[in-house]
């Protein structure tokens, strides 16, 4: 009999096992672990034992095992068969990449990137919107019945539905949900899946903490006297170091004294708390949950929105580089922490970038801790009226990572944000 080496309840392995079910093909399954894996050809699972030889990766052993037995799972001509495999194709190009990155996690496969998990959530926000629209009049993704399409898209999904998208995040997307639940209840795919219950709550990833590097033991160095002279010398060139950095301090603080308490704290009390918006962006989905509750909690009066250009995006050619130049910015206008929220963006494609800005900050014109740092002066700035939709579907765009930004050419690359 045919076998198939896999962990539990893994959804790559479904896609085979639920083709197995609608083609009447017998499969072993075989609980995989570490050794086990070993004997397939590129060392993963799953992989399919077979009279012939080994078939390892997810969607080929779907494949075969699709393409043996009684029932036609890969539509009823050629185009049709295409269609078939172009939906595959994109489960795996278009929605396990980003869709492992968001969960896994999670699940404590991999650790925790912030900026990755925001990028991959604004992936699979795209891969839904372009479902929903290819579903409006249709019940199935190819045809007029169930195929390997459908098996493969909804396991690729399953973990998603599962995990993190709960009903602020699916609410856009009706007609994806609708079409998920047709296949996952499908008796062949309940068979192998059970039953799916729909997040309720979108879980969150635990932030991971950097551990400190762990210092070598030095081993005791044999102390020779040293001459008088010499260490009378370091001495007092030591004493002299630290009442130079004594004074340099002093100097700070008569600096600070004199500048009296930051203007930003002498403006009337704001309902808005930066605080709690970092927490609401940090810990929900943007789209669904943290940017309805921004405009709701926005005090317009106490707080302003600004976009930024780069002045020299014709220098930019390398990812890297510009990615630094965006790490020394936030790292520079650190000062600003207390007042501010920004998100900075890279668009385009190498060698031709660009980079855009977006600050939320406390009062109605560009803080002191921006105008004193270098950087700033790169950027044409202009304040967001908040007043026109188009603007404010702007801000959504730069603080979610998707979007059309405002009809821009340049497609978004890779961003930081500065919470």
């Amino acid at each position: 009999m045919t076998k198939l080496h896999t962990n539990s309840n893994n959804p790559a392995s479904w896609k085979a096992l639920v083709a197995a079910k609608y083609t009447g093909v017998q499969l072993e399954v075989v609980n995989a672990n570490e050794q086990t894996a070993k004997n397939s050809p590129y060392g993963k699972i799953p992989y399919l034992e077979t009279n012939e030889g080994i078939i390892f990766e997810a969607n080929a052993i779907a494949r075969y095992v699709a393409r043996q037995g009684k029932n036609n799972l890969f539509g009823h001509n050629s185009f049709e068969a295409a269609q078939v495999e172009q939906w595959i194709d994109f489960s795996s190009s278009e929605i396990d990449l980003p869709g492992s990155v968001w969960v896994f996690p999670i699940l404590g496969y991999i650790p925790n990137n912030s900026q990755a998990t925001q990028k991959a959530k604004g992936d699979i926000r795209k891969v839904l919107e372009f479902l929903n629209k290819h579903l409006v009049t249709r019940t199935f993704l190819v045809g007029q019945r169930i195929s390997l399409a459908d098996i493969a898209v909804a396991a690729s999904l399953y973990r998603l539905y599962q995990r993190v998208l709960d009903s602020g995040f699916r609410k856009p997307f009706g007609n994806v949900s609708r079409w998920f639940l047709t296949v996952v209840n499908q008796p062949e795919f309940k068979g192998v899946s059970g039953e799916t219950k729909l997040c309720e709550k979108m879980e969150v990833a635990p932030e991971v903490e950097e551990q400190p590097k762990e210092t070598k033991k030095e081993q005791p160095k044999e102390v020779k006297p040293k001459e008088p002279k010499k260490e009378a010398k370091k001495e007092q060139k030591k004493k002299d170091e630290e009442d130079e950095e004594e004074d340099y301090e002093k100097a700070e603080r008569e600096k600070e004294a004199k500048k009296g308490p930051n203007p930003l704290d002498l403006l009337p009390p704001s309902t808005f708390i930066m605080d709690e918006w970092k927490r609401m962006y940090s810990n929900n989905d943007t789209r669904s949950v943290a940017l309805p509750w921004l405009w709701e909690k926005l005090d317009r009066q106490g707080y302003s929105i600004w976009f930024g250009d780069y002045k020299y995006n014709n220098e930019l050619s390398k990812v890297f580089m510009t990615s630094n130049l965006l790490g020394g910015y936030v790292q520079r206008v650190e000062k600003l922490r207390k007042y501010g929220f920004g998100s900075l963006i890279i668009f385009g494609e190498e060698p031709s970038l660009e980079i855009s800005v977006c600050f939320l900050v406390r009062g109605q014109e560009l803080p002191a801790e921006m105008l004193e740092t270098d950087d700033t002066e790169h950027y044409n700035w202009r304040k967001a009226n908040l007043d026109d939709p188009a603007t404010r579907e702007l801000v959504n765009d730069f603080f979610a990572w998707d979007g059309s930004f405002g009809g821009r050419s340049k497609k978004f690359n890779q961003g930081k944000i500065f919470k």
